[in-house]
């Protein structure tokens, strides 16, 4: 039976949202995060919290012994791709170093289920639609080193009979329908930049490359809504759990669409001036990536509830309109 679950990166984004999740289901959640991207306002009070970094092993030992910890979802880690080109350094010690140190923590201890959240960027460039066994080549450093931390992950849990489960995102948007939680971070991110623009008095929507091999010359994406992942974890957790196997699944809808389809879909909420900007390509950008979401679908018998365009956009635009 899982009891007691420790998410690191937990006052981020996405950890927010699973934590919501979770307490909303009755477990115990315990937070690791230091803070240098996460936000203390996303923090569930419902759930302990630790100001840690996660490189600090014996700190994380401790905190694994101390609370019983049964399963860890980690989420930490550095993920903004063009930081990474220009950064590789602080991307290797944040993404590598940083889960191995979670790992050696876990050594010994009653940890025994291990959710990863990996990444679409791992997967060659260029293939479009991508299976788990499609051909791993990534193009960006955050891919590389989310790579490097799969490997790590797939040697260290199968020899310490952990159960593990690599989940590899897509583009994950939208915010959380209590209107508690959403992204706060001002990276570039595509709903972000365009919620943040909507409510401005002159908004520009930016584009990054309009000249992709793609049906309108901007990059193709895989877009799913935050509160599916989430549900998605929860699920993946009862089912390693329960069948003692470990898994690598795509989590994505398994649906393409266009930078300029999100932009336009955003357009129809803001002001008729809304401009858009067309700039170059950012380095590192795949051009075009959808996942096959066969197994992820088979594996926990899912099926997503926020996965309309608009679904996406209106929750991202209610959340910003709050902050």
């Amino acid at each position: 039976m899982i009891k007691n679950i420790l998410i690191t990166g937990g006052a981020g984004y996405i950890g927010s949202h699973i934590t919501e999740l979770l307490v909303n289901k009755k477990k115990n959640l315990f937070i690791i995060d230091n803070l240098s991207t996460g936000f203390k306002k996303l923090i569930n009070k419902k759930a302990k919290f630790y100001n840690a970094n996660i490189q600090n092993t014996k700190k994380i030992k401790e905190i694994i012994t101390k609370n019983e910890i049964d399963s860890i979802i980690h989420l930490a880690g550095s993920l903004v791709i063009e930081i990474g080109e220009k950064n590789p350094k602080k991307y290797f010690k944040n993404n590598v170093i940083g889960t191995k140190s979670i790992l050696n923590a876990c050594r010994d201890t009653s940890v025994k289920n291990f959710i990863f959240s990996s990444t679409a960027a791992v997967y060659k460039d260029g293939l479009f639609k991508v299976t788990e066994r499609s051909p791993l080549k990534p193009k960006s450093v955050y891919g590389k080193t989310k790579l490097i931390a799969e490997k790590s992950i797939m040697n260290t849990c199968k020899k310490n009979k952990i159960n593990y489960a690599i989940l590899r995102y897509f583009n994950i948007v939208g915010a959380s329908s209590s209107g508690k939680i959403g992204l706060i971070n001002k990276t570039d991110h595509l709903f972000k930049n365009l919620s943040t623009q909507t409510y401005k008095k002159k908004p520009q929507y930016k584009i990054y490359g309009t000249n992709y091999n793609t049906k309108d010359g901007t990059c193709i994406r895989d877009f799913i809504h935050v509160c599916d992942i989430a549900e998605i974890h929860l699920k993946i957790l009862e089912k390693i759990n329960k069948i003692n196997k470990s898994k690598i699944l795509n989590c994505g809808y398994g649906k393409g669409l266009s930078v300029k389809e999100a932009v336009y879909e955003f357009k129809k909420y803001a002001n008729n001036n809304a401009k858009i900007i067309k700039l170059a390509k950012r380095k590192g950008d795949l051009g075009k990536i959808i996942s096959v979401n066969k197994n992820l679908i088979k594996f926990i018998k899912w099926k997503p509830k926020f996965n309309s365009l608009s679904n996406m956009v209106k929750s991202s635009l209610k959340w910003e309109r709050k902050n």
